[in-house]
């Protein structure tokens, strides 16, 4: 982690600062004319799975190459091991978002990289966040702290709400500008293939399209058992009505 920050403060300071301090973004925040809703940063994006587009930035050194395919493959390992502790809480198998998300080609991932201003200085970054994002977005914000080291965080995104049935929030992403020092951020998204159908695991899906009737008979002989059992039950009925099985 901090050799990519060293490799990506250079890579800032050298190709990215000197037209950043001139563009309109710039001269709107110098002129204090700070709307909310707008990206006041330097960012570009790579990409590494299924396909690299790292070959395509001709000023990355070799040595950058190898250490951001080195911290791509721990950030991989670390969201499909985080994928795994998600389905046993949800009783799911502990593949099941790994191949909701894989598609025919397996997961999308990239890494957006994002030098945010502050409002009274444009400096280089003092401060350094690694994020690992599940089709994600970062945790919500009204303060943004420097940080006094390297620091990295985790967050779910909307795909994992989705296929948890809402077990699982995700959360909206807002960063506001420092007083001092301006932001690196390094976000890796771990998404799904474009490919991939995003539907709720059918196991934590309500039980649906049944008569009332149907419910009133099963409830009166398992009212005094966990509601759960109920709604399996129902669910399993109207399954086997309809020719869908486990």
């Amino acid at each position: 982690m901090e050799k990519v920050k060293q490799f990506i403060d250079n890579y800032y300071e050298e190709n990215l600062k000197e037209n950043f301090l001139k563009s309109n973004i710039t001269k709107a925040l110098e002129n204090k004319d700070l709307a909310s809703n707008k990206d006041w940063e330097s960012s570009f994006f790579i990409w590494h799975r299924p396909n690299s587009n790292m070959n395509d930035f001709e000023d990355f050194s070799k040595d950058f190459r190898e250490t951001m395919d080195m911290y791509i493959d721990q950030l991989v390992k670390v969201a499909e091991k985080l994928s795994e502790l998600m389905c046993e809480n949800l009783s799911l198998e502990k593949d099941h978002m790994k191949t909701a998300f894989s598609g025919n080609k397996g997961p999308a991932v990239g890494t957006k990289v994002a030098n945010i201003l502050n409002v009274r200085t444009l400096n280089s970054s003092e401060a350094f966040e690694s994020t690992l994002m599940q089709e994600g977005l970062y945790s919500y914000c009204k303060t943004i702290k420097s940080l006094v080291s390297s620091s990295s965080k985790m967050a779910n995104g909307d795909q994992v709400e989705i296929i948890s049935n809402g077990r699982y929030k995700s959360i909206l992403h807002r960063v506001m500008t420092g007083k001092s020092g301006s932001r690196l951020s390094v976000a890796t998204f771990y998404n799904p293939a474009p490919d991939a159908v995003i539907s709720p695991a059918q196991k934590l899906v309500y039980p649906g399209n049944y008569q009332f009737q149907d419910y009133l008979k099963m409830y009166s002989s398992t009212k005094f058992l966990d509601k759960g059992h109920r709604f399996e039950t129902m669910k399993n009925n109207v399954n086997a009505e309809n020719g869908f099985h486990k």
